[in-house]
């Protein structure tokens, strides 16, 4: 791969992604997007792989999407090429993401973290969805997520003025788990990694769609979801080992089976 580092056993059951556009600032263009997708469908399907670490470096994480590569399409050359459905395996990782960013994350940067499903931010990382300054819009979810994350003022303000924010910011309205110093971002997501990577792997995946579901669902159909969930764990070798391990007051050993 030309665009991104994919090291799946950094550390046990944790796997590297790197963004590796440097001189670009990490930009989003079509060829990175697809590495991404294929390497994600990959540590998807690699059970030695329990968490996933995304990260550019400590300058961008990434700067948006790579407006040269898009400036003289017409409307239906963006709908043909289609370029938001690599950003679906995102969205369909079974395992979890967590985004370790530092400096800017923007436009497409910004939507990118915020498809991961936690964000270890360091002290310098900035979020925005600049877009309208270039006369379009966010197109990968910028409007959905941030609203979400944020509420509608905030988002809206900085939807349509362009605006970024800090990470101490972007942890006060609960964009990002926490903001740690620079030297410590990458460290604090791969720590965070580590400490997911010990659970349940079936547990973990059927936890994480049943957070995602409720951003989907009214709280009745949400409920339902869950429950059906923590039915499931009950067909798991790991639900036997975890609750037998708690009785027998010992550290539990999930296979992930």
């Amino acid at each position: 791969m030309e665009f991104i580092k994919v090291t799946p056993n950094h550390r046990e059951y944790i796997a590297l992604i790197e963004l590796n556009r440097p001189k670009e600032l990490n930009a989003l263009n079509l060829q990175l997007m697809g590495e991404l997708r294929d390497a994600l469908k990959q540590l998807d399907d690699d059970d030695s792989v329990r968490a996933i670490v995304l990260t550019g470096n400590e300058r961008a994480f990434a700067a948006g999407a790579d407006i040269k590569q898009m400036a003289g399409k017409t409307a239906i050359d963006m709908f043909n090429i289609d370029q938001f459905s690599t950003w679906d395996q995102i969205k369909k990782t079974k395992k979890p993401i967590i985004a370790a960013v530092s400096g800017f994350a923007l436009g497409g940067g910004c939507e990118l973290a915020m498809t991961c499903d936690m964000i270890i931010a360091s002290e310098t990382a900035q979020f925005g969805q600049p877009e309208i300054k270039i006369g379009v819009m966010p197109g990968a979810g910028g409007t959905q997520r941030l609203t979400k994350a944020l509420g509608k003022a905030k988002a809206m303000e900085m939807v349509l003025t362009g605006k970024f924010i800090s990470a101490e910011e972007a942890e006060k309205h609960g964009l990002v788990n926490r903001v740690v110093p620079v030297e410590l971002y990458l460290d604090e997501a791969l720590k965070l990694a580590g400490e997911i990577a010990k659970m349940s792997p079936v547990a973990v995946k059927l936890a994480k769609e049943s957070v995602n579901r409720s951003f989907e669902t009214g709280l009745d159909e949400g409920l339902y979801f869950e429950r059906k969930n923590f039915y499931m764990c009950f067909a798991s070798e790991d639900q036997k080992e975890g609750m037998n391990a708690f009785v027998e007051k010992r550290a539990p050993q999930f296979t992930g089976k």
